[in-house]
């Protein structure tokens, strides 16, 4: 991370409906909102604006194609508040070498540069298929998901930045192959129930933040989205020592900090335990 990487970055925290203008415009809201904290970047959570299910494949099938809806209001919003943005995960009909996908998406996570260009694309690895003891009950994201496999670093204007998304956070290795690419940072758009979230959000955030000596930027879904999901919220930012250094915690909302490219250099001469791996398989 080089001195001029320091920058302001926002976790926007939102509750989507099944409602894509709706869900847009609020986005539009708490975009604005970040850029005027100072934001250079700003993480949208999973999800953002597309959040029913049943939805996915005709709305991955139209962001693939060539009047795209969700890729545009990304685009546009970049250009127009001269702000790098993290779009959360939206569903995409294509994989990155331009193949269609049969009767799945994938869950991708794009970057746009404050130009309103595309720099960056990562498809979400780690499929959430589990039972949980709220009132949705099974979630199946692999019937309507395809994982995807590149591990993804991007240069941004505080720092290099490692993608990740949600159930990503369960998998360490995923983020030592981030660090191992140079990430300076981590953003994880996610959409965590709130069991599993009142149960692991933060160990699992401090954790990761502290094993890679990473700054980790969470922007969740928080709240009751609909009559039979409830998601966690608690967007934060941590740091590479492992402090929650502002959080938020139910309802739609903006945190925003300063990710210190003096002190994360600082951190790693001090305790440079990258250098003390010995199983690095």
């Amino acid at each position: 991370m080089n001195e001029r990487a320091s920058g302001r970055v926002a976790a926007i925290q939102m509750v989507s409906s099944h409602d894509i203008p709706t869900n847009l415009g609020e986005a539009e809201r708490l975009l604005s909102e970040a850029a005027a904290q100072g934001a250079t970047v700003a993480v949208l959570p999973e999800n953002f604006a597309v959040l029913a299910t049943g939805q996915m494949i005709d709305c991955g099938r139209t962001e693939a194609g060539s009047e795209p809806v969700i890729r545009a209001f990304l685009a546009e919003q970049a250009r127009a508040l001269g702000l790098w943005i993290v779009g959360g995960s939206m569903p995409l009909a294509k994989r990155p070498d331009g193949s269609d996908i049969q009767g799945r998406v994938r869950a991708s996570c794009l970057v746009f540069d404050d130009q309103g260009a595309e720099v960056a694309r990562y498809d979400k690895i780690h499929l959430f298929d589990a039972m949980v003891d709220d009132a949705h009950g099974q979630y199946r994201e692999s019937d309507t998901f395809e994982a995807g496999e590149q591990v993804v670093t991007v240069d941004t204007p505080a720092g290099k930045l490692g993608l990740a998304v949600c159930y990503d956070l369960r998998f360490p290795e995923l983020f030592r192959a981030l660090r191992a690419q140079g990430a300076d940072w981590v953003c994880l758009p996610s959409a965590f129930t709130w069991q599993t979230g009142d149960a692991h959000w933060h160990p699992l955030i401090r954790a990761r933040a502290i094993e890679n000596q990473v700054w980790l930027v969470a922007a969740g879904q928080g709240g009751q989205n609909s009559s039979r999901r409830r998601t966690y919220g608690h967007s934060l930012i941590c740091d590479p020592w492992g402090r929650v250094v502002t959080e938020l915690g139910e309802g739609p909302g903006v945190v925003v900090a300063e990710l210190d490219a003096g002190q994360l250099t600082s951190l790693r001469n001090r305790m440079p335990v990258w250098d003390h791996r010995r199983l690095k398989a």
